[in-house]
């Protein structure tokens, strides 16, 4: 039996950043024992993946980042580039290799928070705290009690939804033989791209230089692709619309996540809540999750410090997630035109002011500004629907 103030659930994202955030001491703040249960090497673990996300200035994970720029471009379906300075904001990408490196250092370095390999079971409340059991890689079994508990780990499936979209990609990190990649610029949404016919899909190219880039197939639509569906798609688009001739595949990311108006639940027990994706740190109408979790996370180890109730907040204010369900729903039930709609937002607003709004940053009126930018009738007939929408499980 072990015994801490605090027991973190899965060493993803959300779980190391809050790790991260307790391990350094703050001026003012209680210290706090701290427990972090990593699931040892097997299907539990989260694999590797690349995080993106912008932010102005220097930032606190600036040391693992692999590549960012200033300059953003979204290609229309006839090739039409739109191209835009996202200046004084940064667009940064994240290895989860390098995270976990930079997170672990400092875990090492502090000395605050204790790792251990484990897999996790049950999570018992226990007044005034709860009971975590786990069991060890040699089959011991493990228990840890603690006034508090956060548990980041992803969903079986997400709550039940008026819509519910999945967004889902495969990349293949590519090595050219030629320069063929601007490193100064995104291809954020590339839709040169067949679309399918429920949803939209569009190619997304992170270069980190001349030669090398991430280049990604992505689907906003009901189900995954199965795996040669996948590489046919990227085949198609390194050759035939990126005129790739001669390249190497030295890695590969597979992803899928759900895209949905579902109410996450943020408390599970008295003492029990939920982080990142599983506490509803991901945007719905963009897939975007890890600046929602760094907000929660942060807000969470400082009412630690401060003695206060550490509920995780809404990762986006409530404004953001009405507007995300009438556009999931648009694009759920084809009144919208997914590429034109990204298209048209991207060349008609400022893109800084673009990026605040998907970042929930945006005052109203910027907001209202934005909304008469996209299809005025479709989108207020699916507002109006999704009003009357029940929510449903997921399928």
């Amino acid at each position: 039996m072990f015994d801490a103030d605090v027991v973190i659930i899965g060493a993803g994202a959300a779980g190391l950043s809050l790790a991260h955030r307790l391990a350094r001491p703050a001026p003012g703040g209680r210290p706090l024992s701290a427990v972090l249960l990593e699931a040892p090497p097997g299907p539990l673990r989260p694999p590797a993946r690349t995080w993106c996300f912008w932010e102005a200035g220097p930032g606190r994970w600036d040391p693992a980042v692999h590549a960012s720029w200033t300059r953003l471009r979204v290609h229309s379906p006839d090739g039409r580039p739109i191209e835009a300075g996202i200046e004084p904001l940064r667009y940064k990408m994240l290895r989860s290799d390098d995270f976990e490196r930079l997170v672990g250092q400092d875990l090492a370095r502090h000395g605050r928070v204790r790792r251990i390999e484990a897999a996790v079971g049950d999570v018992e409340a226990r007044p005034p705290g709860a009971l975590v059991h786990a069991r060890a890689p040699d089959g011991r079994a493990l228990a840890v009690r603690a006034r508090w508990v956060f548990d980041s780990r992803p969903l079986t499936s997400p709550p039940p939804a008026r819509t519910t979209l999945l967004q889902h990609f495969r990349g293949w990190f590519v090595r050219t033989r030629r320069p063929a990649f601007d490193a100064d610029r995104v291809d954020l949404m590339d839709f040169r791209t067949p679309q399918p016919a429920h949803g939209l899909s569009f190619g997304y190219v992170l270069p980190s230089g001349p030669h090398e880039a991430l280049v990604e197939y992505t689907e906003f639509s009901r189900a995954p692709l199965t795996g040669p569906a996948y590489d046919r798609a990227l085949r198609h688009y390194t050759a035939t619309v990126l005129g790739l001739d001669a390249f190497e595949v030295v890695g590969t990311e597979t992803g899928v996540i759900p895209m949905t108006d579902a109410v996450f639940a943020r408390r599970t027990a008295p003492s029990v809540f939920r982080i990142g994706a599983a506490g509803g740190a991901t945007r719905p109408a963009t897939g975007y999750t890890f600046a929602g979790l760094q907000r929660q996370t942060a807000a969470v180890a400082e009412a630690l410090r401060r003695g206060r109730g550490p509920l995780p907040p809404r990762a986006h204010p409530t404004r953001a997630r009405a507007m995300d369900a009438v556009l999931l729903h648009a694009l759920h039930s084809g009144l919208v035109d997914g590429p034109a709609f990204f298209t048209g937002l991207f060349s008609r607003v400022p893109a800084t002011r673009l990026l605040r709004f998907l970042d929930g940053g945006t005052r109203l009126g910027e907001e209202i500004g934005i909304g008469l930018r996209t299809p005025v009738r479709p989108m207020l007939r699916a507002a109006a629907e999704v009003a009357r929408l029940p929510r449903r499980p997921a399928p």
